[in-house]
């Protein structure tokens, strides 16, 4: 796999987007190449027919997946900056992006996926309001096959709680070598009794 060195327009746009609105950004700089590839590591890719990625700024993780994903896999990224989303549709064209996480269902439909083997993020749910933070997992439950994985970073322990209401979380990895560093969540969709 080709290694991923974010350029300064990275940094520039992604410092942009966090000081215009820092709730939604949750970062001053972009993941790092030791986060983006613990996530994408822990994706049984050889069965993986579509997947998603919420928050997807710069692109800096969506790179690792796609050095993973097969030709035949579908990508749908999210990221609510329209900057950075018009350039993840310039850098890959073959994906289709879309502004708001919070429609992920409707969004899936819109391309004829019924359901997401995967859905990554690196959205910073407890900078956001309770009522969007409970759409959003409620979302990703709802697109997520019954098994399917939901991996997360997070800051902090603080989604621990509300996560494992809705799945099993099998492993939390914490990845010192990020600004700041990060918990890697791998969470499996739990089945509805």
């Amino acid at each position: 796999m080709e290694e991923y060195k974010l350029n300064s327009n990275d940094y520039i746009l992604f410092m942009r987007s966090f000081l215009h609105s820092p709730k939604n950004v949750g970062s001053i700089i972009p993941s790092s190449r030791f986060l983006a590839n613990n996530m994408v590591n822990h994706a049984p890719w050889f069965e993986a027919k579509a997947v998603a990625e919420l928050g997807s700024g710069t692109g800096a993780i969506t790179r690792y997946i796609y050095s993973k994903v097969h030709d035949s896999t579908k990508v749908l990224l999210f990221e609510m900056d329209e900057m950075m989303r018009n350039n993840l549709q310039r850098a890959y064209p073959e994906s289709i992006c879309f502004p708001n996480a919070a429609h992920l269902v409707d969004s899936m439909k819109q391309e004829n996926i019924e359901q997401l083997d995967v859905i990554f993020s690196g959205l910073p749910f407890f900078n956001f309001e309770p009522e969007l933070r409970n759409t959003l997992v409620d979302q990703i439950h709802k697109a997520l096959k019954p098994g399917g994985l939901f991996i997360a970073f997070q800051y902090s322990l603080q989604m621990k709680k509300t996560l494992s209401k809705h799945f099993s979380i099998e492993k939390i990895e914490l990845v010192p070598l990020n600004i700041p560093a990060a918990f890697v969540y791998v969470c499996r969709k739990k089945e509805t009794i």
